[in-house]
């Protein structure tokens, strides 16, 4: 760890302390899903926000590694950080490698002072596991495209300023491969002929929306990058969404409950079984910072990013279990319960949903096997 980046978590941590102290951990197990707009901009005012982000576009030009730290920190202190958590995460380093400069200068600084919100347009209906079966075209018309189609899963779009989805330019038929025809575009969700759904999830939370495309024009300045290229820049993209220390400390709250709950306990099982989960922690959290060092080197991470996508997920969905078989308490969502049942019965709901988010389990290891040589073929296949 560098020492700017050892000085930066140092501040960001006295920044945390003075936002959110008080914060209950029952509204801190939310974790990236936490919405507060407020709180983002006050991140952004702080420069928090587009860390990794070149000067010249209002962010911050630092590492990859600098970016990991304040993510990092933010999850496990349960920061409400999800207003701007795509944005910050991949849709601004997204347009700051592949936008034009009228892209960057529109989005980049608004981004950067935590004034902006983005959802991510991948999953459809009938194509959830397998993005390159996705039917949403987008024709090409004078002065732009017109748009129809469907997109599913797409998180925050009901409260989200744009959206940069993967439309097909080109028709299925007449493409050129499974992965050809592909574009990637910024779409205000303002436009006319969009409307959104929410989606209610297990939970009871709408959060999850269905956005219905009918004759929605794009202006042709709404093309992220090159018309055709939406394929190999989405796979890029994908990179930074699984990669990240939320997948494997969205349950984070729970461990430290859990942890907090049974400290100084003499029984050999219990403590046992939290060393090896606290070991499967730091060895994901390793993992994890090898993708941002390769990141920060300019390579390509995706085969190490989906590795700790599928372990952190498994990782995740053990602990609700974990805790059930080492306290015995009922868990339930009563306010009037203490924050250990509340945390607990909160993630039971939630879990099961991360088999799906950033690439399913299958799709995953599918990836995993090719980059190892041990299946040959095929491509990309995701979930939102």
């Amino acid at each position: 760890m560098t020492v700017a980046a050892v000085q930066l978590r140092r501040r960001f941590r006295r920044f945390l302390a003075a936002e959110i102290e008080g914060l209950a951990a029952f509204d801190r197990a939310a974790s990236w899903d936490g919405f507060d707009p407020a709180f983002s901009r006050r991140m952004g005012e702080a420069g928090f926000i587009g860390l990794a982000l070149p000067r010249e576009w209002g962010g911050h030009g630092r590492s990859a590694l600098e970016r990991y730290v304040v993510f990092e920190e933010a999850l496990v202190a349960g920061a409400p950080v999800g207003f701007h958590w795509f944005a910050d995460r991949q849709s601004g380093p997204l347009i700051a490698r592949y936008g034009t400069d009228a892209q960057k200068r529109a989005i980049l600084p608004a981004l950067c002072r935590g004034e902006l919100c983005f959802c991510i347009g991948m999953s459809e209906p009938g194509a959830g596991s397998d993005l390159a079966a996705l039917r949403t075209e987008a024709r090409p018309v004078a002065g732009g495209f017109v748009v129809n189609g469907t997109k599913l899963w797409t998180t925050n779009a009901h409260r989200a300023h744009y959206m940069i989805a993967l439309m097909r330019t080109t028709p299925r038929g007449e493409a050129d491969g499974r992965h050809a025809g592909f574009s990637q575009f910024l779409v205000d969700l303002k436009s006319p002929g969009i409307r959104i759904r929410p989606v209610r999830d297990l939970y009871g939370r709408e959060h999850f929306n269905e956005v219905t495309f009918t004759d929605c024009f794009l202006p042709a300045d709404s093309v992220i990058g090159r018309v055709g290229a939406g394929w190999a820049q989405v796979t890029a993209e994908l990179a930074l969404e699984r990669s990240g220390p939320e997948r494997y400390l969205s349950c984070h709250v729970l461990l430290t409950e859990l942890l907090r709950r049974l400290r100084g306990s003499r029984d050999a099982r219990v403590r046992v079984a939290l060393g090896r989960a606290v070991a499967e922690l730091i060895t994901l959290r390793a993992l994890s910072l090898g993708v941002a060092a390769q990141l920060a080197a300019g390579e390509d991470p995706q085969l190490a990013a989906a590795v700790v996508k599928d372990l952190g997920a498994r990782f995740e969905q053990s602990l609700p279990a974990l805790a059930q078989d080492l306290v015995a308490v009922t868990p339930t969502l009563d306010a009037q319960a203490g924050d250990f049942r509340r945390v607990l019965a909160s993630l039971m709901l939630v879990v099961p949903s991360f088999s799906l988010r950033g690439g399913s389990v299958e799709v995953l290891r599918g990836i995993i096997a090719r980059g190892l040589g041990l299946r040959a073929g095929g491509g990309e296949r995701d979930g939102q």
